[in-house]
């Protein structure tokens, strides 16, 4: 295989990239600047909205795993979608995995984080190239982050820009690795047999043990950026930062775990999208769904010290993300978080464990991945 990774220089596309690499596959990263890519990646220099550079950087790929960078522009989005869509269709491209870097609302909601995802699903469904869709929840990594591991540490405070009660399916960046690369390459997938209809999760007491619609079409665009390289994960509290990551730095590179995989919805295509034998989009997830205040507890047991759950403002936690990221940034992650504590606290806490059949893969326990991390010399 030559697979192409656009957002392979950032914390989420990096992890499958070095995945893929490991693997012996001759693994390309789409950057602007080459800088940041893993060991033993190829670099293909370009801008996602030079259309004539991301032809080439398709050239003689057979598969694509993309991930957008954290811009919200309707706009600048759907010029991005619609030259890889291009690209990949014109190299005959026999396999993309999508990361939307979150979970994506069954209705529409006027939230840019949200909807120009569902929009790129759109014009990738549309495409003819055969599309797997990951939709993660939050990811583990971003507890790494320094204002969110040192409190955590130091203080026994652990904050998090939503509701103490909200259950979340924590996905690790290794999970979503692991995901990715089944995604790519487990045979006959667009064949298998759809797993059942979830329910809405409930939090885990386990522990330890026809051309698309514009993007803009009914969305408010701000001055459009032409930035394709802004890091790729979202920040550590950020919407993804829902799958995301926060101000300041990146969040913690951190070895493989014993046993990665995937939870998700059943394989379907999101409403109004052309129904496809080559379209799956799956919503990622790891086993244990917890509350906030029920992570709390679990940290207390791997800590050996009381831990207890705060949730974050989210206006402050924007202004930070803003300082790092810009204020359109900010408030693309940040709204997220906004709709999921005022509209839909059930968002990021559905799995179900019937996909990792489908993908033939396992997710690591949550109190696997807490006891994995060196907390205190990740605090600082």
């Amino acid at each position: 295989m030559n697979i192409l990774v656009i957002g392979a220089s950032g914390a989420q596309g990096g992890a499958t990239a070095r995945r893929l690499v490991g693997m012996g596959h001759a693994v390309s990263g789409f950057t602007r600047t080459g800088m940041g890519l893993p060991e033993g990646v190829k670099p293909a220099l370009g801008d996602l909205a030079d259309a004539a550079a991301v032809r080439a950087a398709f050239d003689g790929v057979t598969h694509a795993s993309v991930l957008l960078p954290m811009v919200y522009e309707a706009a600048v989005v759907e010029s991005y979608v619609r030259n890889i869509a291009a690209a990949a269709a014109e190299a005959g491209v026999r396999r993309l995995v999508f990361n939307t870097g979150n979970r994506i609302p069954s209705g529409p909601t006027s939230v840019k984080a949200f909807e120009t995802r569902r929009a790129a699903e759109a014009v990738l469904a549309a495409s003819g190239v055969p599309t797997v869709v990951l939709r993660p929840p939050v990811y583990l990594d971003n507890l790494c982050a320094p204002w969110v591991a040192g409190p955590l540490v130091h203080e026994g405070v652990l904050g998090y820009p939503l509701p103490a009660n909200v259950p979340v399916s924590w996905l690790s960046h290794d999970d979503l690795a692991t995901a990715t690369v089944a995604a790519l390459t487990t045979p006959d997938l667009f064949t298998t047999p759809s797993p059942s209809l979830p329910t809405t999760a409930t939090p885990s007491t386990g522990l330890p043990t026809p051309p698309a619609a514009p993007i803009s079409a009914n969305l408010p665009t701000t001055v459009p950026s032409t930035t394709a390289d802004t890091p790729a994960t979202v920040p550590p509290s950020a919407a993804n930062l829902p799958a995301t990551t926060a101000p300041a730095a990146s969040p913690l590179e951190t070895s493989p775990s014993s046993a990665a995989g995937l939870a998700a919805t059943t394989p379907s295509a999101p409403a109004d999208l052309p129904t496809s034998t080559q379209f799956l989009a799956f919503d990622l997830g790891g086993p244990d769904s917890v509350t906030g205040t029920q992570l709390a507890a679990a940290f207390t047991t791997v800590l050996g010290r009381p831990v207890r759950y705060v949730a974050q403002d989210i206006d402050e936690f924007e202004a930070g993300l803003a300082f790092a990221f810009g204020p359109s940034t900010a408030e693309g992650v940040a709204s997220a978080y906004r709709w999921v504590a005022e509209k839909d606290q059930t968002l990021y806490g559905q799995n179900s464990a019937d996909v990792e059949a489908t993908l033939g893969v396992r997710l690591t326990r949550l109190h696997d991945w807490l006891t994995s991390r060196p907390w205190k010399e990740i605090a600082g």
